[in-house]
């Protein structure tokens, strides 16, 4: 039997999962990570992603071991995903010479508006070059010994294979690519280094970036190096080919099949993203709409939010931790440990019965900056009035549509500002595994219809595995998306809920208050 291994470095967790050439799910594994706020940056320590991944790989080879009674020896085909852009660089000798930089930094402000301004194309905060402007312009002492730049999917793909090469979508975070040669902007990579003349460089940009391949190109073997970086154990065998890494963009799109025009995803979880494939390109520059590819290299805009669950998560880790405080007072047993998954779908659901506007109550999820609507910094916050409807469904409700909150905002600008047609959005991620919660609110937010495919909760992981999978079937020919629509999603079950007008009109009710508490958003920044 084939099989093929998807590896994704998420926001909260690394997971694999082994598939079967139908897609079929065969094994998983997983490991829990969080990241750091040091020194100024947003980071993940670099032990902890080979700890990570070889904890996540032990665990779906005895996943598999245990499932089909024989050891995980041979793979057909891996493909490795991270959270894209952010700011990951190496010296000649392969050292780090910052820390990993993640696309949660909002330090870049001033860089991404000078490249944008020059480029003219919206350059984000979190980008790589970005960060690359920023680190250059006020004179890091590390620039000079850059030899390679890369995203966290890169580094491992290049420790994994020793080949320094990105998916093309994953290229797309960190600079602009030409959807007509499926490569770097040729003349914005000029105008860089024509920028950078004045601080004596030893380096040009194309010397740092990586290649890009489009998806089903062959993009390197594992080495034995790289085998005993992912399995300890040395089970593994050498010699398996890999798929171009992908960022976790292009590993939802693939993930929900939405890689074709018009078509688009909702990816919610530590983050926010919604991706639409475009037929032609925007009438003017939106600084809030990042342009991105398909990983095979189609245009797609980008609704990117900073935030999303973690407050979320935050309360519903606090009511866990009064639960268990109750359960051990009352000298409960050990063995009726708390149950998450009925926690998060209790909470949620009491969401269900709240309010449409959630009673007069708002809740700003801002763990960290929001380019979207201009904060560096974030400070989460819950606001009510003396007459506010202050109950558990109410409260619930507004930390659920706060993390849909900014989404809207830059919604608008896609089908107001552009008045492009949405027929649908597919959601997968954290926030629609508890069953119709998230999807009927999320349809109610942008006032759209959210279908949720029944392989949603495989997520990025399930995404490059299929990335994997599909590099045999590009050697016959077929494009990625007969692939995906023939092969893989032909027979897939998908819900689809329909926005209620009452949840439509509770949220129009309630985002008018959040962008007033958005001020008092402003002022605990400032002042906390």
């Amino acid at each position: 039997m084939k099989t093929f291994l998807g590896i994704e470095l998420g926001s909260t967790r690394i997971k694999g999962v082994l598939i079967d050439n139908k897609g079929k799910p065969l094994a998983s594994g997983g490991f829990d990570w969080e990241n750091r706020y040091e020194n100024g940056y947003w980071t993940y320590n670099i032990d902890d992603v080979w700890r990570g991944l070889q904890d996540c790989y032990c665990e779906l080879a005895a996943d598999y071991k245990q499932k089909y009674g024989e050891p995980l020896l041979e793979i057909s085909s891996i493909g490795i995903s991270g959270m894209m852009h952010g700011y990951l660089v190496l010296d000649k000798n392969d050292n780090l010479l910052t820390e990993f930089r993640t696309w949660r930094n909002t330090v870049t402000e001033e860089s991404a508006k000078i490249l944008t301004n020059t480029f003219g194309f919206n350059i984000p905060l979190r980008w790589s070059i970005a960060h690359l402007h920023r680190a250059v312009t006020t004179q890091e002492s590390h620039v000079n010994e850059i030899t390679h730049m890369t995203t966290l999917a890169g580094y491992v793909h290049y420790k994994l294979t020793g080949n320094k090469i990105v998916g093309t979508g994953e290229a797309s975070g960190m600079f602009p690519i030409d959807s007509t040669t499926n490569n770097y902007d040729t003349n914005m990579v000029s105008t860089f280094d024509s920028m950078m003349k004045d601080y004596d460089l030893p380096w040009l940009l194309h010397d740092l970036l990586p290649s890009v391949q489009t998806a089903g190109e062959n993009a390197g073997y594992l080495t034995e190096e790289g085998a005993k970086l992912l399995d300890p154990t040395g089970c593994l065998k050498v010699g398996i080919p890999f798929c171009p890494p992908e960022g976790d963009v292009g590993t939802g799109m693939v993930a929900t099949n939405a890689v074709t025009p018009l078509t688009g995803n909702i990816s919610a979880g530590t983050s926010v993203f919604a991706m639409l494939v475009l037929e032609e390109a925007l009438s003017v520059l939106h600084p809030e709409i990042d342009i991105v590819t398909t990983p095979t290299g189609k245009p797609a805009a980008m609704v990117h939010c900073n935030n999303c669950t973690s407050d979320l998560d935050a309360w519903v880790n606090l009511f866990g931790d009064v639960m268990t405080q109750m359960s051990s007072e009352q000298s409960v047993e050990p063995s009726s440990k708390l149950d998450k998954t009925k926690l998060y779908y209790t909470l949620y659901n009491a969401a269900l019965r709240g309010d449409p506007d959630c009673g007069g109550l708002v809740s700003v999820n801002y763990l960290s900056g929001e380019h979207m609507t201009g904060f560096n910094e974030g400070r989460p916050l819950f606001v009510r009035t003396p007459d506010s409807r202050f109950s558990l469904e109410n409260f619930m409700r507004s930390l659920l549509l706060s993390s849909m909150a900014t989404l809207r905002i830059g919604m608008n600008i896609l089908t107001e500002d552009e008045g492009i047609e949405i027929t649908r959005f597919v959601g997968h991620g954290g926030l629609f595994k508890t069953a119709i919660v998230g999807q009927k609110l999320m349809a109610g937010a942008l006032n759209l219809p959210i279908a949720v495919m029944e392989s949603a909760g495989e997520g990025g992981a399930w995404g490059i595995a299929l990335l994997a999978a599909y590099l045999e079937c590009k050697e016959n020919g077929e494009s990625l998306e007969a692939y995906l629509e023939q092969k893989i999603f032909a027979d897939s079950a998908v819900s689809t809920i329909e926005p209620d007008p009452v949840d439509v009109k509770g949220f129009e009710v309630y985002l008018n208050r959040y962008r007033s508490a958005l001020e008092v958003e402003r002022t605990a920044v400032e002042n906390l």
